[in-house]
């Protein structure tokens, strides 16, 4: 259930909403970096963004759980015509370690009449202790501690995944405001027309009807008046469709959705400042390009895969295992000074593919991994610097539009108002003045619109920069 946005900024900001909103009689002004505020803090995308993190650390932790120590029971027995065949019980401890030794101790004891001899332990039980380490495959890296790196990597990368998000969240919902914006104020331009229409309508109407303007000049005038509803009608479909869109990206706490109320408007056009500056020195745009949140990602997986091709090479030697253990028969409570050279059991386990087909292939397939990452960060990289110098080429030229058609819209008032002087005193058109209206009414829209364009162009390098996350709305 949606609840009315202007009811909730009251629960929201309490009192300071005095200062984040100028409000008057009839509206209430939501500024750009209040509704930027609300979206950080409260949409859904942004709560997953941060959910990332947690993300990152679940990932490591159970990464980490490889190397947890292990306990291990195996019991089995047979008992049958009244004779104990075979009871046999082994309990013991593994603990493996990040250079891949994995030690080991336990008890042992076996009884029965058709035990087998190989299993046989003394009346008290066998102790061991020992060790065991992998000569071949594994002795420099293996699964466990190739998924535990690949896993630090990962919760690294987190940050900036989490960034990621946050900056595409924002350049939308950037992008839907600075909509909002124009469609709002083209909308006050047209009502604006439509009431100087509709007040030159009933004057000219008037004048014919005492003769002092011709009656052709009542159905210019009418036209003119229809245009205008007609637009005006347009500019608020305009901007109910730009207000449904703002409203997507407006949430309270605990993902309730709000709904826009008709009363919230955007900011002044004087309000509104242009910038024609990246704001960066060439150093600094260069630093940021390459921490972009969305690079980093690809270097975190080329790290991973990187981890992953030189784990694919320890699988290309041979499976050779040792294992040693101490054996004491547990008469004394200090075991240990049981333990002898002369008692102990040990093995050796040696296996390994003739071909070596499968571990060459999935070598290859690696290689071909991260190649393709590469590649792709060098794209990523090329699109990134390509859509940073667009959008500083788009703020300097905007900047310069909007300040050039300032200057535009008060020359095209200063002509309407000579040519409405003109028409009153009978030396003019109602043409000429409805031509001077159309400019000027077009000049105050391209006004708008190149406002508008500034403010998303800035969006756009601060995207490109990675760092929409970072400003401080």
């Amino acid at each position: 259930m949606k609840i009315r946005f202007i009811y909730i900024l009251s629960v929201l900001f309490g009192l300071s909403i005095i200062n984040t909103f100028a409000q008057n009689d009839t509206t209430l002004v939501m500024d750009f970096d209040a509704y930027m505020k609300i979206v950080k803090e409260h949409h859904p995308i942004s709560q997953q963004a941060e959910l990332q993190l947690d993300r990152g650390k679940a990932v490591l932790r159970e990464a980490r759980g490889g190397f947890d120590p292990k306990i291990n029971l195996e019991s089995s027995q047979k008992d049958f015509e009244d004779k104990n065949y075979y009871d046999l019980l082994d309990a013991g401890l593994k603990v493996p370690t990040w250079f891949g030794l994995e030690f080991n101790g336990g008890y042992e004891q076996t009884r029965g009449v058709f035990l087998n001899p190989e299993n046989k332990t003394p009346g008290a039980g066998l102790v061991y202790a020992g060790v065991g380490i992998p000569i071949g495959e594994g002795l420099f890296i293996d699964k466990r501690r190739a998924e535990l790196r690949k896993a630090k990597i990962f919760r690294e990368s987190t940050e900036a995944m989490r960034k990621s998000i946050y900056n595409g969240l924002l350049f939308d919902a950037g992008q839907a405001y600075w909509e909002w914006f124009m469609a709002y104020h083209v909308l006050l331009v047209y009502e604006n027309a439509l009431n100087v229409a509709i007040q030159r309508f009933e004057a000219v109407k008037q004048s014919a009807l005492l003769g002092d303007k011709p009656s052709i000049d009542t159905l210019e005038s009418g036209i003119q008046v229809q245009n205008r509803r007609l637009a005006l009608q347009q500019s608020r479909l305009d901007f109910k469709n730009t207000s449904a869109l703002l409203s997507i990206y407006l949430w309270r706490e605990g993902e309730i959705p709000l709904e826009l109320d008709s009363m919230v408007v955007p900011q002044e056009k004087d309000r509104v400042e242009t910038d024609a500056r990246s704001g960066f020195s060439e150093i600094e745009i260069d630093s940021l390009l390459l921490n972009h949140p969305d690079l980093l990602q690809y270097d975190f997986k080329i790290e991973q895969l990187d981890i992953e091709r030189r784990w694919k090479i320890e699988q290309l030697k041979p499976d050779l295992n040792l294992k040693y253990n101490f054996l004491a028969e547990p008469l004394t409570n200090n075991i240990i000074s049981e333990f002898t050279p002369n008692n102990y059991k040990w093995g050796l386990q040696f296996e390994m593919p003739v071909l070596l087909r499968k571990e060459r292939g999935a070598l290859l397939q690696t290689k071909v991994k991260v190649q393709e990452a590469q590649f792709d960060y060098s794209l990523k990289q090329a699109e990134l610097g390509f859509k940073f110098q667009a959008a500083r080429n788009e703020l300097v030229t905007t900047n310069s539009q909007v300040n050039l058609y300032r200057q535009t819209v008060r020359d095209y008032q200063g002509l309407l108002s000579g040519e409405r002087t003109k028409f009153s005193g009978g030396e003019s058109s109602l043409f000429l003045v409805n031509s001077r209206e159309l400019g000027y009414i077009n000049a105050q829209i391209k006004l708008i619109e190149l406002l508008s364009k500034n403010q998303k162009a800035k969006l756009k390098r601060d995207y490109a920069l990675g760092i929409l996350s970072d400003i401080n709305y």
